[in-house]
């Protein structure tokens, strides 16, 4: 029995032929000349690469062809150290150079609006306009460290200004266009970006969203900010005159033709993203990135585990405040074809993903755990409707995916492909585990643990345990754990967020257990987890036993403290046209109680209008359980749908037995 899952499912198994044309196998044989070794499938590549990790991304630094104008004295300083760790050190890249070194006719990237038609820019196309505002931010007074963040779609012009910025050696930050004003302020404001990119406004079920009034209040309080670069989106020619210090994008990017970028030559370590933390809890935490750690890391991800070659057309439903949009694209260093959606994605049916897929010869789609529950509960079936035949992945994110996603992928969407669940966090701009083109799917499970990822389940007792529930924990540093989080000198901050439980180990707040064949099942937050009776459960697997029900659309489970113990609390948001009679709770019962274990059965179960939502689609259970304990909520702006706690707040069900 591995996670709950008894007799876990072979669901996918690829083809000897496959596998054999996979960039995991080419890079096999490289690792197998090099080390004289004969290695022959991914469970011995994997303990090979977590025993020798200097060798390991010395090997991937070379394969992937990473630029740099100089190479690195030593790949890592101290592979026992966390945090803290020294990458490539003597090594000068850039960053956006490594992402434009194609300049040519092929597509580079695919832009569809859920208004609009979809446009298409070349990769010579798209270095040309890189260079134009990369020669006007440097002009408008950018420099070396300096800030330049987005508050805008998933449009190309985010792609632009990002690749402009970090050629000239600036950070990169950015959030969606749906954060609200102290969402904004929240991030922007502890970073102090020089220069805002955003657009007029953004377009979500089919009605136009202004962004300009919004953008007007936040100058208010950000004063670092001294150029406002605007894109049009929802109309031609947007009226900017009610934004202090704003340009038009077409009159501010140079009218220069044939520029050549003069990418700044910095350290590998030198930082390129700041990413944040989700900051249900509090003011949301600034991780700052390295651009070679970042580099290295996505493109072992993409080339190795995503099999990603210069043919490929990926997608990936993501806004430009979740970290798959920076991981989607670094895509462009390996050529190949982008898709960026903005917009709903059941707009203006629940189809209209996948007829993009279908127009857009799409390859490799990815999407999100809730996307997929959402396509079950609307009974959509895409591989009847669509022709995807170009389509050999799909990946999923953001909660673990259920044994009932995975088999409505194989059952609904298409029978020949690798569906690869995979996980990590925006703390490592990647992931821990996720999936491997060589090997068999099964229903339930990530494929694997992440090439030179040490990644282990820590009992309570901190022993790494097979088979059983445990604590993600990474006992060797990766290149993408932050460097640094911003304002944060003597790393307290970071050392609280990781490493205060277990010493030199990164503790990333997952449950999970890793089986015997190297599977790992994902069970929620470690901070979310129940523990009733003292003994540890995971969120997901009330939620896979709940949602699964017709009469269910949706559901929250959190643990409310009760007489000295934890009970188990689920709400639920009941499909159209049901109700939670006496018979529905007791399904719901007897489906926990048969599935999962009598211990995961909840205390309470209570109907809401609105599951709570994290502006990445993410459930929130920590602070749905802070409300009904009469806790204060310090953020609401990182959520979704905040005015929905107020229902949460006063339920006097919860305080009775």
């Amino acid at each position: 029995m591995w996670g709950g899952i008894i007799m876990a499912k072979k669901l996918w198994q690829p083809s000897d032929e496959r596998i054999k044309s996979t960039n995991m196998y080419r890079f096999m044989g490289v690792i197998n000349e090099k080390y004289d070794k004969n290695f022959s499938e991914y469970g011995a590549l994997y303990q090979w690469s977590i025993d020798n990790i200097p060798e390991f991304w010395e090997s991937l630094w070379d394969f992937v062809e990473v630029k740099a104008s100089k190479p690195y004295d030593q790949v890592i300083d101290d592979v026992n150290k966390m945090p803290g760790t020294k990458w490539f050190s003597g090594a000068r890249l850039n960053f956006a150079e490594n992402l434009l070194r194609f300049r040519d006719d092929q597509v580079a990237l695919i832009f569809k609006g859920e208004a609009n038609d979809s446009v298409s820019m070349t990769y010579e196309v798209l270095y040309d306009e890189v260079a134009r505002v990369a020669k006007s931010l440097k002009e408008a007074g950018v420099e070396v460290g300096d800030r330049v963040a987005g508050f805008i779609p998933n449009m190309p012009e985010a792609i632009i200004g990002m690749l402009a910025a970090t050629s000239l050696g600036a950070i990169w930050s950015s959030c969606s266009p749906d954060f609200g004003i102290k969402g904004v302020l929240d991030r922007f404001g502890q970073i102090k970006p020089k220069v805002l990119f955003t657009a007029d406004g953004y377009f979500f079920k089919g009605k136009a969203f202004d962004s300009l009034s919004r953008v007007s209040q936040i100058l208010d309080d950000l004063p670092s900010i001294e150029k406002v670069v605007v894109v049009p989106y929802t109309s031609t020619e947007p009226d900017i005159s009610q934004v202090t210090k704003a340009v038009q994008y077409n009159d501010f990017k140079s009218p220069d033709k044939g520029l050549e970028i003069q990418f700044e030559q910095l350290p590998s370590d030198h930082p390129l993203y700041i990413m944040f933390t989700s900051g249900t809890t509090g003011l949301p935490k600034c991780m700052v990135q390295s651009a070679g750690g970042i580099l290295v890391h996505h493109l072992k991800e993409l080339i190795l585990h995503t099999d990603l070659k210069r043919e490929d057309t990926i997608f990936y439903f993501s806004t430009c405040g979740w970290m798959m949009w920076n991981w989607l694209v670094s895509s462009l260093a390996v050529g190949a074809k982008l898709i960026l959606f903005d917009g709903n994605p059941f707009h203006p049916d629940p189809g209209a993903l996948w007829k993009m897929a279908q127009d857009e010869n799409m390859t490799v789609f990815g999407t999100s755990a809730g996307y997929i529950a959402a396509l079950q509960n609307a009974e959509v079936k895409p591989g009847e409707a669509y022709d995807l035949s170009n389509l050999r992945a799909v990946l999923s994110t953001g909660s673990p995916l259920s044994v009932e996603g995975f088999e409505y992928i194989y059952g609904e969407v298409k029978e020949d492909l690798q569906l690869a669940s995979i996980s990590g966090g925006s703390d490592i701009n990647g992931c821990f585990a996720l999936g491997n083109p060589m090997g068999p799917v099964y229903a339930g499970e990530l494929q694997c643990r992440g090439l030179a990822m040490k990644v282990e389940a820590f009992d309570e007792k901190g022993k790494a345990v097979l088979d059983r529930q445990g604590e993600l924990v990474c006992t060797a540093p990766s290149p993408s754990m932050p460097i640094y989080f911003w304002e944060d000198p003597e790393n307290k901050k970071y050392h609280a967020a990781y490493f205060d439980v277990y010493p030199n180990i990164w503790r990333h707040g997952d449950f999970i257990e890793i089986n015997e064949r190297g599977g790992v099942v994902i069970y929620g937050r470690s901070d979310a987890t129940l523990n009733p009776g003292g003994v540890r459960i995971g969120t997901a697997e009330i939620y896979r036993q709940v949602e699964q029900l017709e009469e269910i659309e949706d559901s929250l489970v959190v643990g409310q403290d009760w007489k000295g113990d934890v009970r188990v609390v689920l709400f639920v948001k009941m499909a159209e046209g049901s109700d939670l009679t006496d018979e529905v709770k007791k399904k719901i019962v007897q489906s926990v109680r048969a599935n999962a274990s009598p211990r995961h059965v909840p205390a309470k179960i209570l109907a809401v209008p609105e599951i709570i939502y994290t502006l990445n689609m993410k459930k929130v259970e920590l602070a749905v359980k802070k409300v009904i304990q009469g806790q204060e909520i310090l953020n609401k702006d990182a959520l979704m749908n905040p005015e929905a706690l107020d229902f949460y707040a006063n339920i006097e069900e919860l305080q009775e037995d």
